[in-house]
C-alpha cells in the first residue's frame, strides 16, 4: 500500500471502530469504490491492535475494577463490578460462536463482503438505531444490567459479522431497546468490544502464523499508531456527542452513506 492508503485506512479504522457506522464496511468500501488493493490480514490485525489499546487505555479504570471484581467473585466475593465482568463474558459468547461458524463456512468472504450488502445493512440497521434512540425508555444505568439483558445485547452483537451492521451500532441499539440510557449503552458496548477484538485479532493472527510472509513493517507500525490515536479521540468525543445530541447524527450519516452507495453501484452497473 502507498503511504496515503495506509493513513486513510488507519484513520477509517480508528474513527469508525467505536462509532455506530460499521468500521468493516468503511474498510471494504475503498477497495470496492476506488479499486484499491485489499490491505491484507497483517494490516487488519495492526489497526485492530491500535483500537484495542485505545479502548483499554480510555477505560483502564473500568477494566481494572471489573478484573479485580471478577477475580474476587471466584472466591465468593460478589459485587457490581464482578457482575458486570461476568455479563461481558456472557455477552461475548454469541458473537464468538457466530464468528467461528462464519469463518468455518467462509460466509463473510464468499457471500456477505459485497457493496450491495453493505448498502442495505447500513440503511436497515441505521433505521433500527434511530428507532431505539427515538422510542425506547432510556432510564437504566449500566450497573443495573441483568444477565438476560446482557445476553440479549450479546445476541445482537452476533449480527455484526455482516459487514455494514456495525458492532457498536447493533449493541447500542439493543442496549437502548432494553432501557439503558445512551451513555451506559455506549460504555457497555465499548467494554464488550475488548474481548471480541481480542478474539478477532487472535484468529487473524493465527492465520498470519500459518502463512508466514514478508510484511511492510513501516506501514504496519504507522497504521497501528494512527488507529490508536484516532480511536482514542473518537471515544472521548463520541461520549460527549451522544449525551447532548443522541444518535441522530450517526443515523443521518448511515442513511446518506447507504443511499449514496446504492446510487453509485446502480450507476456503475449501467
Amino acid at each position: 500500500m502507498s503511504t496515503i492508503e495506509v493513513i486513510i485506512l488507519a484513520l477509517i479504522q480508528g474513527l469508525t471502530e467505536f462509532l455506530p457506522v460499521s468500521s468493516s464496511a468503511h474498510l471494504i468500501l475503498p477497495s470496492a469504490v476506488l479499486g484499491w488493493q485489499d490491505q491484507g490480514i497483517a494490516f487488519d490485525v495492526a489497526v485492530h491492535v491500535g483500537t484495542l489499546l485505545a479502548v483499554m487505555l480510555y477505560f483502564r479504570q473500568d477494566i481494572s475494577n471489573l478484573t479485580v471484581g471478577w477475580i474476587k467473585s471466584l472466591g465468593g466475593q460478589h459485587s457490581t463490578d464482578s457482575k458486570l465482568a461476568w455479563w461481558v463474558i456472557l455477552a461475548t459468547i454469541p458473537a464468538g460462536l457466530a464468528g467461528l461458524v462464519a469463518a468455518k463456512m467462509d460466509l463473510v468472504e464468499t457471500l456477505l463482503r459485497s457493496p450491495w450488502v453493505i448498502a442495505c445493512t447500513t440503511i436497515v440497521f441505521g433505521l433500527a438505531l434511530w428507532w431505539a434512540d427515538a422510542t425506547a425508555k432510556q432510564q437504566q444505568a449500566m450497573d443495573k444490567l441483568s444477565w438476560k439483558q446482557a445476553l440479549f445485547i450479546g445476541a445482537a452483537q452476533a449480527l455484526s459479522i455482516i459487514p455494514g451492521t456495525s458492532r457498536s451500532g447493533i449493541t447500542m441499539t439493543a442496549a437502548m431497546l432494553i432501557g439503558l440510557d445512551k451513555v451506559s449503552a455506549a460504555r457497555f458496548s465499548f467494554l464488550l468490544s475488548i474481548p471480541i477484538i481480542v478474539l478477532s485479532g487472535g484468529y487473524q493472527g493465527s492465520k498470519l502464523l500459518a502463512e508466514p510472509q514478508q510484511y511492510d513493517v513501516s506501514s504496519i507500525l504507522l497504521g497501528t499508531v494512527l488507529a490508536f490515536f484516532s480511536a482514542l479521540i473518537c471515544i472521548h468525543f463520541f461520549l460527549k456527542i451522544i449525551s447532548r445530541m443522541g444518535m441522530l447524527p450517526f443515523v443521518i450519516y448511515r442513511l446518506l452513506l447507504g443511499v449514496g452507495l446504492i446510487i453509485f453501484l446502480s450507476w456503475s452497473a449501467v
